[in-house]
């Protein structure tokens, strides 16, 4: 018993040893805390804009069309692509392509020729109107002056537009500076009015009594600003006199007989048909009346001389035709 006493106390002894002399226990890593961030938000990509494209002015519409190429041309041979580039307003009458063929074969390669330029000048600008006119204020009008200082003429007929004779198909082509219309045919613009001596001699009827002013040094008279009326008798009516009466008349010394007859048919003042209509009696550059008289709608000068053809106009005055010479 005591035996085993012994040996129990040296084994407690030898435990003891071995916990007191044992390394100290290595301490468990400690876990260094992870930093906590606030989560931020991803930029998402902001719209771009699609810019809107320039607004084209009138000559770049035309060339982007594909319908005025003639149109186009015709502008650049006349050298007005800077004026319809330029700020205006204009209203623009556009002929289309198939508009300019029905032009006579060679007219437009005439017009296009340099020598040609004034012409196809003036027949642009008979196309162009100033200020930015909308189809429902050009339907107001009856006329409108254009850029070469004539005027076209305005008419709506069965609920369809025209420019003289011109329909416009298509209506209100917004430009930056004004607006185009398109129309079916090129518009012409007048003649210029001749005089009352240019119409007479013109006309191929008045041949002696061209012949007569001359001899009657009238000429440079009613060449002047007028305005005049005339009541011309044609070579038929000259023929109607007794034979030998012209080439009497037409003799140096019969040149004051002559100038009266042919003052006596003459009235100062443009006196249009509706107007004479409406009158007994005009007083001529002779200084004597004339009877008018109105029977069966026909209108009759001293009674028996009827006025045949009326209102031919000339740049200074008009031109009534009659049948036969007055006498004064």
């Amino acid at each position: 018993m005591k035996r085993f006493t012994s040996a129990l106390s040296v084994l407690l002894v030898a435990v003891f040893l071995m916990v007191a002399c044992a390394p100290a226990p290595t301490p468990l890593p400690t876990q260094t805390p992870r930093p906590t961030m606030e989560p931020t938000a991803t930029p998402l990509p902001q719209p771009t804009a699609t810019p809107e494209p320039a607004p084209q002015d009138i000559v770049e519409i035309a060339a982007g069309d594909g319908r005025f190429t003639t149109l186009v041309a015709a502008v650049q041979a006349a050298g007005l692509v800077e004026t319809l580039k330029g700020s205006g307003p204009f209203t623009v009458f556009a002929p289309t392509d198939d508009a300019f063929a029905k032009l006579p074969a060679g007219t437009l390669d005439e017009l296009l020729k340099p020598e040609n330029k004034q012409a196809l000048t003036d027949i642009l600008l008979y196309h162009v109107a100033s200020g930015k006119v909308m189809a429902a204020d050009v339907t107001k009008l009856t006329s409108a002056t254009t850029a070469l200082g004539k005027d076209v003429t305005i008419k709506v007929d069965m609920g369809k537009v025209y420019i003289n004779d011109a329909q416009v198909i298509i209506t209100d082509i917004e430009a930056s500076n004004g607006v185009i219309h398109v129309i079916d045919t090129v518009l012409l613009p007048p003649a210029d009015a001749s005089d009352i001596i240019d119409t007479a001699i013109a006309d191929g009827r008045f041949k002696t009594l061209a012949a007569a002013l001359e001899a009657a040094g009238l000429i440079e008279t009613l060449k002047g600003e007028g305005p005049f009326t005339v009541f011309a008798p044609t070579d038929e009516a000259f023929a109607k006199l007794p034979a030998g009466t012209i080439e009497n008349l037409l003799k140096p010394e019969n040149k004051k007989t002559l100038t009266d007859i042919l003052l006596y048919h003459v009235v100062s003042g443009e006196a249009m048909a509706a107007n004479v209509v409406n009158l007994n009696s005009a007083t001529t550059v002779l200084g004597k009346d004339i009877k008018i008289t109105v029977k069966d709608g026909k209108v009759f000068l001293n009674d028996t001389i009827q006025v045949i053809i009326t209102d031919i106009k000339a740049s200074n005055g008009v031109i009534h035709v009659i049948d036969a010479v007055l006498l004064p």
